[in-house]
């Protein structure tokens, strides 16, 4: 049966019918579904029986989820099936032409697929293998909740993307992480539910901010000096992903037709963005999550490794993850296992976001190809060169290509590093919530430009 004929039965969010949408109505939407993920991740799921779920706290980050609730399954099914779209079409096996309307198409339709496919599967997973473990008989029904979770989030991101500003997946990922950060730094209940601010001296406080005040009044120097090091790394951390992020090359263009106007092309260092760094950070949660799930339901631990509280003690994603190194050294308990561990986690991510971020830049139309297509449409050249698309593209070739993979291994390097120096959130989290709140202003600044320049609109694709 052909693909495409299954695609005509699958709903789909409408796109809108003008090609540029205002601003207002962008914003509505962008808020709407951002009201919706935080009204999702406080409904629990009905059913389930008292689940261990501080152990996925940190994968919860990354998936941009909350488990427990109805949205559970978070953004997982929708990254595994652009991984596994990314790999099948970077080696070969799926020879699809994204360059072409019925290209993007056949693309689009295969990854819901995939979707709905991992939607169904990790909903089967979860319960079965008892990561989110039903009461007796409500199986079934908890499985009914998170398959209906999972398409909320996957029309929620689909919503965000034709009547919002950038990605739902991105949005998701940004908000998590910055309640993540806001709770980190000023969280008052600790584990045990105790509020420390009623009794300020005895009871001890989670909120990073609040422990070092804490510490300073009762004089724990160890603890002071753990919270002081979690924030000055934050600090770091935040401050060396912008600088970062304004890395770039600009590329002078003019228009043929109206001679001493020119304007510059700016490619960003990252120019694939944060969709390595989405991708390689939750392949390696889902390493991590099934791992554990694997020794829950096995009874014993795996190749995939032995988890203990929720953090990989030995296996592979022990090796593939990470850990606080600087809070090692302040409490005395670092051991040359770590070093090799941090050496290996690194390896990982920079290997990792360089394919990705190659697939990616192929099969998204951001090649030189198709930029130089988006170029010569639009009236515009290279100044110093003739208006060729042949010329355009060996030019963009010194250019794009370089900086997909330089900016690949350059961002999965930072990603890494900075997990390993223990920040209120990892570092990977900070730096995709920095990078995606940045690319969220360049597109309303993308916008903005649009509008006042209208030559600008048909370059930009939205006139």
């Amino acid at each position: 049966m052909d693909l495409r004929k299954i695609f005509n039965f699958i709903p789909e969010v409408k796109k809108p019918e003008e090609k540029k949408l205002a601003f207002n109505i962008k914003l509505k939407w962008t808020l709407i579904v951002l009201v919706a993920f935080f009204v999702l991740a406080n409904i629990p799921l009905f059913g389930m029986s008292n689940n261990a779920l501080e152990r996925f706290k940190y994968l919860a980050i990354i998936l941009g989820t909350d488990f427990g609730s109805i949205i559970s399954l978070g953004i997982g099914p929708i990254v595994m099936a652009s991984i596994i779209l990314q790999l099948l079409t970077g080696a070969g096996i799926l020879n699809i032409n994204t360059n072409t309307s019925e290209g993007k198409k056949l693309f689009q339709g295969i990854q819901k697929l995939l979707v709905f496919f991992f939607i169904i599967f990790e909903s089967f997973v979860y319960v079965l293998m008892k990561g989110l473990e039903a009461m007796p008989g409500f199986v079934g029904l908890v499985i009914f909740q998170l398959i209906l979770g999972g398409l909320a989030i996957y029309y929620m991101n689909e919503l965000c993307e034709k009547w919002g500003f950038g990605s739902g997946v991105s949005l998701f990922i940004a908000a998590g992480v910055s309640w993540h950060i806001f709770s980190s730094a000023f969280q008052f209940v600790n584990v045990q539910g105790s509020n420390c601010l009623l009794d300020f001296k005895g009871t001890p406080c989670s909120g990073k901010v609040l422990v070092l005040i804490q510490s300073l009044i009762n004089k724990y120097p160890v603890e002071f000096t753990s919270a002081l090091a979690a924030l000055i790394a934050t600090v770091i951390i935040f401050l060396l992903v912008v600088w970062a992020q304004s890395l770039k090359i600009e590329v002078p263009l003019s228009f043929g037709r109206i001679r001493g106007y020119a304007i510059k092309w700016p490619l960003s260092f990252f120019y694939a963005s944060v969709i390595p760094v989405i991708l390689t950070a939750a392949l390696v949660a889902n390493i991590q999550l099934f791992g554990g799930l694997l020794e829950n339901w096995a009874g014993h631990p795996t190749f995939l490794g032995h988890f203990v509280n929720g953090q990989a003690s030995s296996g592979l994603a022990f090796w593939l993850g990470n850990t606080n190194l600087l809070e090692l050294f302040i409490r005395g308990g670092f051991l040359p296992r770590f070093l090799v561990q941090g050496l290996t986690h690194i390896l990982f991510y920079v290997g990792l976001c360089t394919m990705f971020s190659v697939f990616w830049v192929k099969t998204s139309g951001m090649d030189s190809k198709a930029q130089a297509q988006k170029i010569a449409a639009s009236g515009l050249q290279v100044s110093g060169f003739r208006q060729d698309i042949r010329i355009l593209e060996s030019i963009l070739d010194r250019y794009i290509m370089p900086l997909t993979v330089m900016g690949g291994a350059a961002i999965g390097l930072l990603a890494a590093f900075t997990d390993l120096l223990g920040a209120l959130a990892s570092g990977t989290a900070i730096l995709l919530v920095i990078m995606i709140m940045f690319q969220f202003y360049q597109n309303i600044a993308q916008q903005h430009m649009t509008d006042m320049n209208p030559a600008m609109k048909k370059f930009m694709g939205t006139g």
